[in-house]
């Protein structure tokens, strides 16, 4: 397990329904650690580049559409396996297959407004904090509890 950096997004639904925080205390919870984290509205052209890989397909559109529709709450997480760990914590996209104890299979109610987007590998992930964040944004910082979190 290696320390990775992952992107992870509260999607407007989550930031309308007031469950920013919730999502945020999850990942906490998790052992993981925000290492940037601001609120914006996604432009179009953002948004583009940001669902890039799934432009042509008929869904595209929507998901533009929603990402831009009301702020989001933009973080890096850092962690062991933390683009694994942030997806499980999640849920899988479809709240009603999502797991009870997943974001998505507590609070989430909606395929199309799943409240969280997160990297899906490391590589997508180091595109996608390119996209949101720029490197000064990013802080690297060791946390009192990480030795009660993990073994060395």
């Amino acid at each position: 397990m290696s320390i990775e950096l992952t992107l992870a997004l509260v999607k407007p639904d989550g930031v309308q329904r007031g469950l920013g925080g919730t999502i945020i205390s999850r990942l906490e919870a998790r052992g993981l650690r925000i290492v940037a984290m601001k609120m914006l509205h996604v432009s179009n052209d953002m948004a583009m580049k940001h669902y890039g890989a799934h432009q042509g397909k008929p869904f595209f559109e929507g998901l533009v559409g929603f990402i831009t529709s009301g702020p989001v709450i933009a973080m890096v997480i850092e962690g062991r396996s933390a683009v694994a760990m942030v997806r499980s914590t999640m849920g899988v996209t479809d709240p009603l297959n999502a797991q009870p104890g997943t974001i998505r299979g507590d609070l989430g109610v909606d395929i199309g407004r799943n409240l969280v987007h997160g990297s899906d590998s490391p590589e997508s992930a180091a595109q996608e904090i390119a996209l949101f964040f720029s490197p000064d944004e990013i802080l690297s910082y060791e946390r009192d509890i990480d030795r009660w979190i993990t073994e060395s």
